[in-house]
């Protein structure tokens, strides 16, 4: 390893790695790549630091195990199946590197059923807190082959960044195929210019990003930027960077600037551990678009949402649910667990409290917040 990349400055530390980087764009899990994946993870442990491992490619290593590389089958069953028989290949990968070490890994596969209830949040927390305490490397996946679009992460960009929160990682890394974020993608625009800090998130960030903002988005640069957007809220740094750069984790563990950093201005406010996981630990179930006085309230002022600053309802939602709050172009606003059902949120869409009073079917909800201030994260 080299001398620049000898001291980690951090206590823990959550490592994702894309299916790109582990295959080096073979289409075949690479055992190189993951070889030199675990030499790195060892180097920090004996350095003194705690990693976890999220980990994409189960689904390539099934195919590639079932010699269906070439003819990817699109149904959901095969898929799923071959995750099943990707999740024993990948493990067995990454056994096979850790051994060289003398270092345990721990298989945790999750899927927002195991972060969407809280108590079910917690566990998964003590678990992978007694895996480090027994001296493993957790090596963690959304788990495939059960997951269904109700259930889904959808990316492992969240996945990391729910297990960052969940555990009180100090850094996250991010192992992609690309450089870092750019102000437009660079393959279209030669002027387009490479960023190496972010703290704190503009409409041209995520315009950049090419997504509207959305946290539970999957694939490509948004779903990095939206991971970044509540990890930040979190205090926890975040780097994107080529996953195929030699000693990458290393010499970001030891303070070198590296692909592009996410951190939060030094004096921010660091949101509350249930905030985070309304953040990140249940899909978003519809959303309320407000008007541009309810977003100035709920930005400048902390101010809760009441009936009369939503414009719009989409989805089906219960009382209890997490909701989206957007404002009027679809950017994310806030999240939250909402008070009313969407028929309920429906019908006092617009109305103050007076108005609500007035009418004998509403006048129980008048007063009241749909989502208050202390069950909501604003970004």
């Amino acid at each position: 390893m080299s001398e620049s990349a000898q001291t980690s400055k951090y206590r823990r530390i959550v490592v994702k790695v894309g299916t790109s980087t582990l295959t080096r764009g073979t289409g075949r899990i690479s055992q190189q790549a993951v070889d030199g994946l675990v030499a790195q993870i060892a180097c920090l442990r004996e350095q003194g630091t705690q990693v976890l491992l999220v980990t994409s490619g189960a689904i390539t290593a099934g195919l590639e195990r079932l010699g269906l590389e070439s003819a990817r089958p699109s149904d959901m069953p095969s898929l799923q199946a071959a995750a099943a028989i990707g999740q024993i290949e990948l493990a067995r990968r990454y056994e096979h590197s850790a051994s060289y070490y003398r270092m345990l890994i721990g298989q945790v596969l999750l899927t927002r059923n195991d972060t969407g209830d809280r108590q079910a949040y917690l566990h998964a927390r003590d678990t992978l807190e007694r895996l480090l305490e027994m001296g493993a490397l957790p090596v963690i996946n959304e788990n495939d082959t059960v997951s269904v679009d109700e259930i889904r992460f959808g990316d492992n960009d969240t996945l990391a960044a729910t297990i960052a929160t969940l555990v009180g990682a100090d850094l996250v890394i991010l192992l992609s195929d690309i450089k870092g974020l750019y102000t437009a993608d660079p393959r279209k625009q030669e002027d387009a210019r490479f960023l190496e800090r972010v703290e704190a998130f503009t409409q041209d960030i995520v315009d950049a990003a090419g997504g509207a903002g959305s946290v539970t988005g999957s694939g490509g640069m948004a779903t990095k930027v939206n991971a970044a957007r509540v990890l930040m809220r979190a205090g926890i740094p975040m780097v994107i960077c080529e996953g195929d750069r030699p000693n990458a984790i290393l010499d970001i563990a030891a303070g070198r600037s590296i692909g592009t950093l996410f951190s939060q201005q030094e004096g921010s406010d660091v949101a509350s551990a249930k905030k985070l996981w309304i953040a990140l630990g249940n899909k978003a179930q519809g959303s309320l678009v407000i008007d541009q006085g309810a977003v100035t309230a709920l930005t400048k002022k902390g101010s809760s949402l009441l009936p009369v600053g939503v414009s719009r309802v989409e989805g089906s939602f219960e009382s209890g649910d997490v909701v989206n709050v957007v404002d009027d172009k679809g950017r994310l606003v806030a999240r939250g667990l909402v008070r009313f059902d969407c028929a309920e949120a429906q019908a006092t869409a617009g109305c103050n409290s007076s108005q609500l009073q007035q009418d004998a079917g509403l006048s129980h909800l008048a007063g009241k917040d749909i989502i208050h201030r202390d069950e909501m994260i604003v970004f």
